[in-house]
């Protein structure tokens, strides 16, 4: 007999639209709603869909890109309460209405975290859902259309997340705040380690994302599906230009596309209630949350991430599980850099067989915003459905390296009563890790540990250090001198561990090579 409180994932949707209109109808909190409808269909529940819709009492929807940030900003307005509108639409009256706070880890912590609820009887029926509609907006406003996305369905949701800017004063203060700083300075790092010249490690990131590439060719929800060999991923080319050196266009995540999709987490007793058939059950084996050092120039290293291990470590312990077991993972793929830690983190050898994307990653499935991990969980369902018995990991990770969770799935039910271990234990773990001090008025001659250089549409227009100071070995941020020989030599002389000078020039640390 399995505990009726058993945690279940009981039914998914996905959508990817390439080709429709914009238009007010599908504004982005009707589009999360038409995935929810797929997600209760999915379910095959003797009750029927829309029936089950109305047992909702948990319901959450992933921050839009719109609401967070300047460049994705709609201007076609917003629901004032996301999750309100999206069960107006479903007929549900949920206890808990939630929108997340900015993550891509956010959908895996809310599936660890409904689980939890569901394990204790404190839930019944949860839905998480999310979409993006950056193609749309895109296409209306070159178009000069009228849409009207505003509405007030009243009330306020709950916000859930870590609510922090994923950067410090210190990194802001050089312009420092995007993902694509962030990464290639992460990437960079991980080729010093690696002991890789420039053309070595592109070669190298290409290999690894062409085995996305492979996968996204073979997904009907893909919205890159043209298969690009590891030669084409690492070529400079028109349609494939620097964005950020050292990563290409293609090796970004794919924001602009309209997606959504949807899962749905209930009891092992409440699915048999709703007569939802037991080929439709997905058990939680394992699970763990955790935070990385928050601000990335204060990381004790640049190219690890003691989060991701543990929580790999955590959750397949909870399932009594080892690496070796795992038949297929989605590891969070926004940028190279991701997938490489991730899969050192947790054992995952370079030349492994095994899937590493069941989407086909955020630069070729597609990256739509916060809620890619709906998306790579609801394929991870599909994936284990297809071959009972086997078991899919899914990794979620937000900011730059910074938040992460993991989930493992399988068809095989669990033995005894769920229990996660507290998410505080390995928190306070993390939290005991040394940080590196970053000196904000750095003097004198010092080290790059890492580089990257930003570019315009036709050629580079600023760098970026983080290095070690020669006198108390502290780290500092530093731009290169707006020069375009200096930006020449960042992009044609290796510069890890070039030796520097550093000096305030205008309010911000500027280095020169010595």
């Amino acid at each position: 007999m399995i505990d009726p409180r058993t945690p279940i994932l009981v039914g998914c949707g996905q959508i990817t639209d390439t080709v429709g209109n914009p238009s007010s109808e599908r504004s982005r909190v009707a589009f999360c709603a038409e995935v929810a409808s797929l997600a209760l269909a999915d379910t095959n529940a003797a009750i029927g869909g829309h029936a089950l819709g109305h047992k909702i009492d948990a319901l959450a929807v992933m921050e839009f890109f719109s609401d967070i940030s300047p460049r994705f900003a709609s201007p076609y307005g917003r629901s004032s309460n996301p999750p309100r509108s999206v069960a107006d639409r479903l007929h549900a009256e949920p206890r808990q209405l939630l929108y997340s706070h900015s993550g891509g880890n956010m959908p895996q912590y809310l599936v660890n975290r409904f689980a939890e609820e569901i394990s204790r009887g404190d839930t019944e029926l949860a839905l998480i859902c999310g979409a993006e509609l950056l193609r749309s907006t895109q296409i209306a406003r070159r178009a000069g259309m009228t849409i009207d996305w505003n509405e007030d369905p009243g009330g306020d949701p709950i916000r859930i997340g870590d609510p922090r800017w994923g950067y410090s004063d210190e990194e802001a203060r050089h312009e420092l705040r995007a993902a694509i700083h962030f990464y290639p300075l992460l990437e960079n790092a991980i080729r010093g380690g690696l002991k890789r010249d420039v053309d070595g490690h592109m070669k190298a990131m290409g290999r690894l994302f062409e085995r996305l590439a492979v996968v996204a060719k073979a997904n009907p929800f893909a919205t890159r599906r043209d298969g690009y060999t590891a030669e084409r991923l690492s070529t400079i080319s028109d349609d494939n230009r620097w964005i950020c050196f050292p990563y290409p266009r293609l090796m970004n995540a794919n924001a602009i596309i309209d997606q959504a999709a949807a899962v749905l987490v209930t009891s092992v007793g409440k699915a048999t209630e709703w007569g939802i058939p037991q080929d439709r059950w997905v058990f939680l084996h394992g699970c763990a949350d955790g935070t990385d050092t928050w601000v990335v120039s204060e990381r004790e290293r640049l190219d690890a991430s003691p989060a991701i291990r543990g929580c790999a470590r955590i959750a397949l312990a909870m399932a009594n599980k080892k690496v070796s077991d795992v038949t297929a993972f989605d590891l969070y793929s926004c940028f190279p850099s991701a997938v490489e830690v991730a899969m050192t983190e947790i054992g995952i050898a370079e030349d492994d067989p095994r899937p590493i994307s069941v989407t086909g990653g955020l630069p070729f499935f597609g990256g739509p915003g916060n809620n890619y991990v709906t998306h790579s969980i609801a394929e991870m369902m599909n994936v284990v459905r297809d071959k009972p018995g086997s078991f899919g990991m899914v990794t979620a990770n937000g900011n730059y390296l910074t938040k992460h969770s993991a989930g493992l799935y399988s068809t095989e039910p669990t033995k005894g009563p769920w229990k996660r271990e507290d998410p505080k234990v390995f928190q306070a773990e993390l939290d005991a890790h040394p940080r590196r001090k970053v000196e904000t008025k750095p003097s004198g001659t010092g080290t790059i540990e890492t580089y990257c250089v930003t570019y315009g549409r036709d050629a580079p227009e600023r760098g970026y250090i983080l290095g070690r100071l020669d006198t108390s070995g502290d780290r500092f941020v530093a731009m290169a001198p707006n020069e375009p020989a200096m930006m020449a030599d960042m992009l044609t002389r290796e510069q890890l561990g070039r030796r520097v000078s550093v000096s305030d020039e205008g309010g911000r640390n500027v280095f020169r090579p010595v």
